[in-house]
This record gives C-alpha cells, sequence and structure tokens, in this order.
C-alpha cells in the first residue's frame, strides 16, 4: 500500500498534467476574442486536418501540415485558414487565403513553438463558416532558440527563392509545390552568438502566389515561421505557364508589437511550370 502523502502528491500532479495538455485559457481570453470576436467556431476535423508531432525534435523547425477534406469548386471551397500557437510570444502564425484555383487547400509549414502549447487552424469556407482543429505539442524554446554564426552568409542569400513541384504533373490536376525562401525570419528574442546582443526582429510578413496571373496563395505571416521559410501548397496547371512567388519583408523593434516596425524589400521569382 502506498503512503498517504505520495498518494496526495500524485492527486496534485495529475491537475496540473490535464491542464498543461488541454489549456484554452489563452485561446479563449485573448486570441479568440481579438480575431474572432462575436463569432461562432465548430472545433471538427470534418473540414481540415492539423497534422504535428507530440513531441517535437526541433522546437525552432516544428512540422506543420494541414489537409482539407474537401474539393474546392467555385461552388464551395475553403477560403482562408488561419493559424496559431497558443503560448508563443506571439501566438498569431499567419493567416493563408485560398482560392477554386488553388485545387486543394492543404498547407505544410515549419513552425517555432516557445513551449509546450496548442496550435491550431482555423478554416473559413466561402459560406462563412469557421471550422477549427488542433494539436498538443510539446516543445521549449523555439522562438529564442540562437540565430546561429552563419548569420553573414544567411544575409548574403537573402530572398533567394527555389520551387520544386512533383514529378508527375497532370494538366488540370492540383499539383503540390514546394517554395523555399532563404531568409533567416528573426524574432527580435534570438541572441546574436557572434555578438552576444539580441537582434531586431527581421521576418517575411507577406507572401502572394501565383499562377499565369492567377492567384493561388495569399499569405500574412509572422515571427513564428522558421528560419528559411519552407511552404508545401496546390495549384492546377491547366496548361504551361508562370509560378510567381512575390514576398517582402518587415522589422519590428518589439517582438510582440507591430506598432513600431519598418518596411523592407520586396522580392520576385518566376517558374516555368510545363505538365
Amino acid at each position: 500500500m502506498k503512503p498517504l502523502h505520495k498518494i496526495a502528491c500524485l492527486l496534485l500532479l495529475l491537475p496540473a498534467v490535464a491542464l498543461a495538455e488541454g489549456d484554452d485559457i489563452t485561446w479563449n481570453e485573448t486570441i479568440k476574442s481579438q480575431f474572432f470576436a462575436g463569432k461562432t467556431l465548430e472545433e471538427s476535423d470534418a473540414v481540415i486536418a492539423l497534422e504535428a508531432p507530440y513531441r517535437a525534435e526541433d522546437p525552432a523547425i516544428v512540422p506543420v501540415r494541414v489537409s482539407s477534406k474537401i474539393a474546392q469548386t467555385k461552388e464551395k471551397y475553403i477560403k482562408r485558414i488561419w493559424m496559431f500557437v497558443d503560448k508563443n510570444p506571439f501566438p498569431f502564425v499567419g493567416e493563408f487565403e485560398f482560392f477554386p484555383e488553388s485545387g486543394k487547400a492543404d498547407l505544410a509549414m515549419r513552425v517555432r513553438v516557445n513551449t509546450y502549447s496548442n496550435i491550431r487552424a482555423i478554416a473559413e469556407t466561402n459560406d462563412g463558416k469557421l471550422t477549427m482543429t488542433k494539436k498538443f505539442v510539446k516543445a521549449s524554446g523555439g522562438c529564442s532558440a540562437p540565430i546561429g554564426a552563419d548569420l553573414d552568409e544567411a544575409m548574403k542569400r537573402l530572398g533567394k527563392v527555389k520551387f520544386r513541384l512533383d514529378d508527375h504533373l497532370q494538366v488540370g490536376k492540383p499539383t503540390e509545390a514546394q517554395l523555399m525562401i532563404s531568409h533567416p525570419n528573426i524574432t527580435g528574442m534570438q541572441m546574436d552568438q557572434m555578438t552576444r546582443f539580441v537582434r531586431k526582429s527581421h521576418f517575411i510578413d507577406q507572401l502572394r502566389v501565383t499562377f499565369n496571373g492567377a492567384p493561388v496563395l495569399n499569405a500574412s505571416i509572422d515571427i513564428a515561421i522558421s528560419a528559411d521559410p519552407n511552404f508545401r501548397f496546390y495549384f492546377v496547371p491547366d496548361k504551361p505557364g508562370e509560378l510567381k512567388a512575390e514576398f517582402s519583408d518587415i522589422s519590428c523593434e518589439s517582438p510582440t508589437s507591430r506598432a513600431v516596425c519598418d518596411k523592407g524589400a520586396r522580392y520576385t521569382q518566376q517558374y516555368t511550370v510545363t505538365p
């Protein structure tokens, strides 16, 4: 029989564990009221599913994937997906806009997770309905992880872009594309390993992808996106043409406020698609 004091200690630990994995206080009191005040959100996996590791190997590059459960048609489609990491200093990850021409409202990326937290994805369909799904992730220190000693080299590659497409392109079929951007995406909470100073934030904030001029993906993103952003998304190559990525970056005085920010540079890259 276990001593009573040991049983009491175990009972005290149970609520703390439950709270860690089911803590919706930050979401309900801060994030939801800021982004979805007065709106109804249904929690379900019927519209989108979210994949994320339960325990992250590296908190600065946590892989996440959103998979849509409905087809993108002109009659019904996923119009927008928001992503949040509840416990990050700045929970907003990004707002991603999709179109019927996107083929699929699927999206994959790597994010920073600063402490044990729920990651959420909220989908809005073109009828205005909001559906949320979430995953609990164990990670720590993703937003303050060191920049590394190769920042100068990273800055020389700033804005360089690579596209990678599915090897089996088919005319009129949704095709997965990968967009890889060279950018340190500095959070404003990281120490430079060479100077030992905390660097001012400097990150990509706007992204637009088009195919032959038609929109495929628009995004407003923030410091939770990992260094060297890597996005996977879909488009429909209905004929040969040009896949184009346009993006801009920004620098802010505070990692958690957008009151004082300076616009940076704009970058553009094209890729010729031949289905």
